[in-house]
């Protein structure tokens, strides 16, 4: 096809460097005298390639046009240039008197309050199921060759600058790996957006910059911004200087400018691996510049987007809340300082949450030292580091997923120890009664507070347990002769008036853990862990046997009166009392057999002599027409 016969199908552009030919060749200034539009390319610089029908002018020369970038369409005469599809899209970007585009700088209506003021998580009025259709038709787009035929395919879908920038993040977030040797290099590598393609990997920069040139493609306004960040490798308290070590980018929606980091967004690296794991992370998708403060500083204050604005040190030193904490639902933590000290060798953090959330915490990589309470919104911890020194301290919050997150990380400086509080290795998380037994089918407990002081060694604890759940509870101390066959034998478990009771009976003194199980009847699997309390005697001559052993046939409604102890005294007539449901006959057999009558109260009783036996047994007849008796306690009988 010649120029010269579809010379009005050439852009405006083009027109204009040929005038300007025509206009140079009458004053002398070249020797050409025809203004064929190829001869002048070709003279001045040459075309190259970026699309069909289009070619860019580089490599001008020339008082008039020193410096400029031009683009060039030749087409037939009945399509539309690419350049006026695109000049809805372009027109949006501002531009300086030579006519170049460049994104408008932020100003005080980017500006959000700091603090957070928990009203969104986003910088902006999202409803994210709104995106449901575009996200899964953005994330099984394909790359292509080139960046303009990948955003073309995902603009499909998108109708909004908004949408726009939604289907290119959501794009890159479950397509493009972070590459951990190169981020790693002393020289961080620039990528190149066409090697990114190819090889699906890159470090911020190129996340960054790729973000950046799909949005200027689809027309909308983009920076890429440089600074500092909490992220991979970062230790609690450090300071930054130097280098800037991250990139995330700012666009422009609605008249504002948002942040986003597509290099978070798109997974997590192992820290005891270093390998990437593609986990989508929504928090960075238009962040509320208040959370986004916390683990991005930009090189430029403006771009913060905060008024007032944060100083490096105030970065340095505010506490890091992990994306996961507001993931999760937690609105505030306290102290609110990335370092603690003890006092009195204890150191207390809470943490408000906008819905009840299970928590649980390591201190140096141990659930160990500390009492975790929870509350309808939020929880307590107290912590007893066992030595002085530096600590590490770690929160983890579940929320609506079945994984623990971590949300937080403090740095404890303890300077003193106190070994009084030393707690049984056993005491899990959570301690005390809250929303979550409830949940779990037990309810109005006896003792609220997960703290039981007795004096004497022995205690009741008793609660509403919901129709169908099995109870079952163990006793957990480091010291003494307890073990795994033993630990419920200090535990007697008995049900009245739709209420189940825990007589306890320790057999020292000291610190120990009572854990509460629950199993739902008709549920086959195991009990289920729900919280525990902490028993606490001090009384040194505390010396409790243990309950009596009770077999399957011990029923959830039967009652036991005497003898609660599990080892009896020798040559003694011993009383025995029990309310049992649904029983024909009752024996107590030792060297010889004693039966027990039914009183008026309902009660079985009668005694029994431990004069030369061992052992104890109470039998039950459990239908009248049958003979076969089935033993349901077990007793000890002291040696003489």
């Amino acid at each position: 096809m010649e120029l010269k016969k579809d010379i009005n199908a050439v852009s405006i552009d083009m027109l204009l460097i040929v005038h300007s030919e025509k206009r140079r060749a009458a004053q002398g200034t070249h020797s050409d005298q025809q203004a064929d539009p190829s001869a002048l390319l070709q003279r001045r610089g040459g075309f190259q390639g970026i699309g069909n029908g289009v070619r860019r002018w580089q490599k001008l020369e020339g008082n008039d046009l020193h410096g400029t970038q031009l683009t060039v369409e030749v087409h037939p005469r009945d399509a539309m240039p690419q350049l006026l599809k695109k000049f809805s899209l372009a027109k949006r970007l501002q531009g300086d008197k030579n006519g170049n585009t460049r994104p408008r700088q932020p100003g005080g209506k980017d500006a959000h309050a700091y603090p957070w003021d928990r009203s969104s998580l986003k910088s902006m009025s999202l409803d994210l199921r709104q995106f449901e259709k575009l996200d899964l038709y953005a994330s099984q787009v394909t790359a292509k060759s080139g960046l303009d035929e990948l955003v073309s395919d995902l603009l499909q879908e998108a109708h909004t600058d908004l949408e726009r920038v939604r289907a290119i993040w959501i794009w890159i977030c479950h397509h493009i790996e972070y590459d951990i040797a190169a981020a790693q290099e002393k020289d961080r590598q620039a990528f190149k957006p066409t090697d990114i393609l190819r090889t699906q990997k890159t470090n911020c920069d190129g996340y960054a910059g790729l973000f950046e040139r799909m949005c200027r493609i689809a027309g909308v306004q983009c920076m890429t911004v440089p600074g500092y960040s909490k992220g991979f490798g970062y230790q609690t308290g450090q300071s930054f200087s130097g280098e800037f070590d991250h990139a995330w980018n700012a666009v422009y929606l609605e008249g504002r400018w948002h942040l986003v980091d597509s290099t978070w967004g798109s997974g997590l690296v192992d820290t005891t691996t270093s390998k990437f794991t593609f986990l989508y992370n929504e928090f960075y998708f238009l962040t509320h510049p208040a959370l986004f403060i916390e683990d991005h500083f930009p090189d430029n204050k403006n771009w913060q987007l905060l008024k007032p604005p944060q100083s490096l040190r105030q970065f340095e030193n505010n506490m890091y809340h992990k994306s996961e904490f507001y993931n999760k639902g937690m609105l505030s933590a306290h102290p609110e300082t990335s370092m603690i000290r003890t006092v009195n060798g204890k150191a207390t953090v809470t943490i408000e949450s906008c819905a009840p959330t299970l928590f649980m915490f390591m201190l140096n990589g141990k659930q160990e030292h500390g009492l975790l309470s929870l509350r309808k919104n939020g929880m307590k911890l107290e912590v007893y580091p066992p030595t002085m020194g530096t600590h590490k301290l770690q929160i983890f919050a579940k929320g609506n997923s079945d994984i623990y997150s971590s949300v937080l990380e403090y740095t404890l400086k303890c300077n003193y120890v106190d070994m009084g509080v030393r707690l049984p290795a056993e005491l899990h998380q959570p301690v005390g009664p809250s929303w979550f037994s409830e949940q779990m089918g037990i309810m109005k407990p006896s003792h609220p507070d997960p703290i039981i002081h007795t004096s004497d060694g022995r205690c009741s604890i008793s609660f509403s347990v919901e129709e169908g759940i099995n109870v079952l509870a163990s006793l957990h101390g480091d010291d003494g002769p307890i073990t795994e066959e033993t630990q419920r034998r200090y535990i007697f478990q008995l049900h009245w008036e739709k209420r189940t009771e825990l007589k306890v009976q320790l057999p020292h003194a000291g610190k120990f853990a009572l854990k509460i199980f629950v199993k739902k009847r008709q549920e086959p699997g195991n009990y289920i862990f729900v919280f525990n309390y902490l028993l606490c005697c001090a009384n040194t001559k505390v010396n409790w046997p243990m309950f009596p052993e009770s077999f399957g046939n011990w029923g959830q409604d039967n009652e036991l009166l005497e003898p609660l102890s599990g080892v009896l005294p020798a040559n003694r007539n011993i009383p025995f009392k029990l309310k049992l449901h649904g029983i024909a006959k009752v024996l107590v057999k030792g060297q010889d057999t004693w039966p027990l009558t039914l009183n008026h109260e309902g009660y079985w009783e009668g005694s029994c002599s431990t004069a030369g036996c061992q052992e104890v047994y109470v039998m039950v007849l459990e239908n009248a027409n049958h003979n076969f008796y089935s033993y349901i306690l077990k007793y000890k009988v002291n040696a003489q």
